[in-house]
């Protein structure tokens, strides 16, 4: 029996996804070689912004299609569309859809699949499951074995849920309230995907430096990040990331904690949302203009070399030609190293699609948004251009049209040739000999080989 995943949506979702194939792999399934082959099909959904979910709606009718032809295949829909809740009207919308799983709980379908087993089937998993529980702890994973070895980086939630409520955010409506994994788990989770190959491991929560508040006396983020760090000089883990972060929660003692951590990068993910002090107080994200430039300035004071990457929704309810502008000189003004750009969508039962109204126009958000990517498109060519001739250590992911590829510690994408080694995985020092606003080019220094130096020939 094969399945597959398809995925939208955020790196939590992508991390939902691998927790479910693990779990599918604990039963004695595989993944498939193609869509079209596969006994169980899930999708994931994404609902954060209305594309998206139209695109799962057409993956979905799709699936009816092919649900007609053949009855015996599992159909699943999981991730925000569901939600935390069962929503009848997601089911009487879609009646072929045999299983509905909300974020982060692959156990629906793995009830399901156990019920359509023979007894002798649920006993023999049953042996299986308790001689797995021998050699694994809570919260390890089990990728599939196609990923084993080249899933370079991979994402690991460590805080579910979200219990702060932007106006505009539909994730505690569907994901529930905040709620941290314990260190134990983390760990284990860290460990297993180290076994398998992973290099590098991102932290995830919707509000990760959140990390333990839900926990009287819990750990904070920084603590964990400590404690990882221990587990990646055991484990053979090179790179460790975090994301994403709310300007409300970056304490000084987390941001001296990444740059005193050999294996934590310098590379802080913190979203503004807006550049206007009157649009911030609209989407509730209890923050001023004037704090945040603070907080980049402690950033960036306390952590050499840093990145920071922010979010900014244009178009939002009531936003005016002037409060866009403020938005626009504020990263003029920062100059960050990326901004993750997305025009407001209105989403159901959100306090701004039922309070506020939805009153820019599509084409006058798509102009703002313009405007942000050629500013943003600008200042990165200018900033990237002075890695020219530089060397920068890389940790390669994977190969695309020919090149290698991977990410320097500020998570800079760099593309090098060298078809005589397998790169995958390693770090590499590389010189910079092209830049550009998204990428960049190097090359292998003329003094490293291109046969790995653990394979030694005696002839």
């Amino acid at each position: 029996m094969q399945y597959h995943i398809w995925t939208l949506g955020c790196q939590m979702n992508t991390a939902d996804s691998q927790h479910l194939a693990s779990e599918l792999e604990k039963l004695g399934y595989s993944a498939a070689s193609s869509p079209d082959d596969a006994d169980i099909y899930v999708v994931n959904t994404c609902v954060v912004r209305q594309s998206a979910e139209d695109k799962a709606f057409g993956r979905l009718s799709l699936l009816n299609e092919v649900k007609k032809q053949q009855p015996d295949k599992v159909i699943g829909v999981m991730g925000c569309m569901v939600g935390v809740r069962d929503s009848l009207t997601l089911r009487k919308r879609l009646p072929y859809v045999d299983v509905f799983l909300p974020p982060s709980e692959p156990a629906p379908m793995v009830d399901f699949l156990k019920s359509r087993m023979s007894e002798a089937e649920v006993l023999a998993l049953e042996a299986r499951s308790r001689a797995q529980r021998d050699e694994l702890q809570d919260g390890e994973l089990i990728l599939p074995p196609h990923e084993q070895g080249s899933l370079i980086s991979a994402h690991v939630p460590v805080v579910y849920g979200c219990s702060h409520a932007c106006s505009f955010c539909i994730i505690p409506f569907r994901r529930g309230i905040e709620r941290s994994r314990s260190v134990g788990e983390i760990v284990a989770h860290v460990r297993s995907l180290a076994r398998q190959g992973v290099k590098e491991v991102t932290l995830l929560g919707q509000i990760v430096d959140r990390y333990g508040k839900d926990i009287a006396d819990g750990p904070d983020l920084a603590d964990l990040l400590r404690t990882i760090d221990g587990v990646a000089e055991e484990a053979s883990i090179e790179r460790i990331r975090f994301l994403t972060s709310h300007p409300n929660w970056m304490t000084d003692k987390l941001l001296d904690t990444v740059a005193e951590l050999p294996h934590v990068m310098p590379q802080i993910e913190v979203p503004v949302q807006a550049g206007s002090d009157a649009v911030l107080e609209t989407m509730k994200r209890g923050y001023t203009v004037e704090q945040y430039r603070h907080l980049i300035e402690r950033i960036r004071s306390r952590i050499p070399d840093v990145a920071i990457h922010t979010d900014i929704i244009v178009g939002f309810c009531g936003e005016t030609e002037a409060q866009f502008m403020d938005t626009y000189h504020l990263l003029a003004d920062l100059r960050l190293d990326k901004v993750h750009l997305a025009t407001y969508s209105p989403r159901p039962n959100t306090v701004s699609e039922r309070r506020m109204t939805d009153d820019v126009p599509e084409e006058e958000k798509s102009r703002r948004f313009q405007m942000l990517d050629e500013l943003q498109g600008r200042i990165l060519a200018e900033a990237n251009s002075r890695y020219l001739g530089q060397t920068v250590n890389v940790l390669v992911e994977d190969s695309h049209k020919g090149k290698w590829r991977g990410r320097t510690p500020q998570n800079k994408l760099v593309f090098f040739e060298d078809g005589n080694a397998d790169w995958r995985g390693r770090l590499v020092d590389l010189e910079i000999t092209w830049t550009g606003p998204w990428s960049m080019q190097g090359r292998l220094p003329s003094t490293e080989s291109a046969i790995d130096p653990l394979v030694v020939l005696v002839g």
